[in-house]
């Protein structure tokens, strides 16, 4: 039964963004309803994303092609042809037919498709939850003991974090958010209800500050359309971001891959920007479905990638992805903190169709929520020790690796972890 559900949810997601996307966007493989293991990943329908280098090559084998506009120098954006080479394989979709070509003549990995990313409680078989009611006045959790918040102790003082997200609304209950700021996001639709994946900035944002209660957050808002957003503008929208000068950038965000190779367009930006920046860190969501695949970019050797405990402290939550890619796990179920106020009407199975009040708070699950919590702890830990977002991500996972739990690996808890650092 419990799988049945699984894979009703999926669907469900999976729809939720094809009914956003419209023709735009294709899923691989193209019978994937019929396939136990659902989806590999999603793509843009006639593009591939090529590095500038072999963008005249490619256009040649192709015979054609137009660069579009934007993004960032290194990797171009191809719009295909209308004409498949004739000596293509066949293939119902003339997106893989030019793929496969271009594995064929040039290697794998030279031409790759532009995937979509998409924040982490979607699009999984076995995904988290969408968020759930609470009572009211309830506090944060986890939230760390005020010897922890006080002043001069890990609170996350002089550190600035930039959330890559759906967008930022105000939760004037959730008073650990004063003075967070960001773009605001579009959280109700034509009813007045909340929007599928709406409060999902503003929840993190509120994670990050019941772990560094001084941090300054930034929210942007970039996954505007089903909680997704192409490759090829998630990496405009990071090169974007450095301009604020963060010292950590949390990204709940992510997706499997063609071949599991490293997304190009992310493959780019890590290697001519962010390794560029003295210090800046990247926490990243490991993704929600229970699986050992690749997730980019938390699988990035430079990125922090982050799974999620069970609320038991001791597993790993059913949902986490998992493997040695995955360098630290973190609290992220059941997590409650700031969310929206207003209706919400459930599309996952199955509670489709039911509405839910919410007054400020709600309690979800995921790794997008274990993330910031990590994100956190090195926020806390710079303003104590004075170290830069790497050292402190650096010294946070070496002391995750002297307390691993067994089946689940290095952990972070947020009081073991700061607790030393204390005056």
């Amino acid at each position: 039964m419990e799988n049945q559900t699984s894979e009703r949810k999926y669907l469900a997601q999976i729809a939720l963004i094809l009914e956003a996307f419209g023709r735009e966007v294709e899923v691989y493989p193209e019978d994937w309803e019929k396939r136990p293991e659902g989806a590999e990943y999603l793509y843009r329908t006639g593009v591939v994303l090529v590095r500038d280098e072999d963008v005249q090559r490619v256009v040649e084998l192709f015979r054609g092609g137009q660069p579009a506009e934007g993004g960032i120098g290194g990797v171009t954006r191809l719009l295909l042809p209308d004409e498949v080479p004739p000596d293509a394989p066949e293939d119902p979709s003339p997106t893989q037919r030019f793929l496969q070509y271009a594995d064929l003549r040039l290697g794998r990995g030279v031409v790759t498709p532009e995937h979509l990313f998409y924040v982490c409680p979607s699009v999984s078989p076995c995904p988290a939850t969408e968020p759930e009611e609470v009572p009211p006045g309830i506090p944060p959790d986890p939230v760390l003991p005020t010897p922890y918040l006080s002043a001069g102790a890990a609170d996350g003082r002089g550190v600035k974090v930039v959330v890559l997200d759906v967008g930022w609304s105000d939760a004037p209950a959730a008073y650990w958010l004063n003075g967070v700021t960001g773009d605001p996001e579009n959280a109700f639709d034509g009813s007045g209800r909340i929007r599928p994946y709406a409060g999902h900035g503003t929840f993190i944002a509120g994670v990050l500050r019941a772990i560094a209660r001084n941090v300054e957050i930034v929210v942007k808002s970039y996954f505007t359309t089903a909680g997704a957003m192409w490759e090829f503008d998630l990496a405009e929208a990071l090169d974007e971001v450095l301009d604020l000068a963060p010292d950590i950038i949390s990204l709940s965000a992510g997706t499997r891959t063609r071949f599991d190779l490293p997304a190009l367009g992310l493959d780019v930006f890590i290697k001519t920007r962010l390794n560029r920046v003295n210090g800046l860190t990247l926490v990243a969501a490991a993704g929600n479905e229970a699986s050992r695949d690749y997730f980019w970019p938390a699988a990035f050797p430079e990125a922090v990638g982050v799974g999620a405990l069970a609320d038991n402290g001791k597993d790993r939550a059913a949902f986490s992805n998992f493997g040695g890619w995955v360098d630290v796990y973190a609290p992220g179920e059941h997590l409650v903190n700031a969310f929206l106020t207003g209706d919400y009407e459930c599309t996952e199975p199955p509670n489709t169709g039911q509405l839910r009040s919410f007054q400020g708070m709600a309690r979800w699950s995921g790794t997008s929520f274990a993330t910031p919590l990590v994100a956190g702890l090195i926020a806390g830990r710079m303003s104590v020790t004075g170290e830069n977002a790497k050292q402190a991500a650096d010294a946070l996972l070496a002391f995750a690796l002297t307390q691993p739990v067994p089946g689940v690996g290095p952990v972070l808890r947020a009081t073991d972890a700061l607790g030393s650092l204390q005056p």
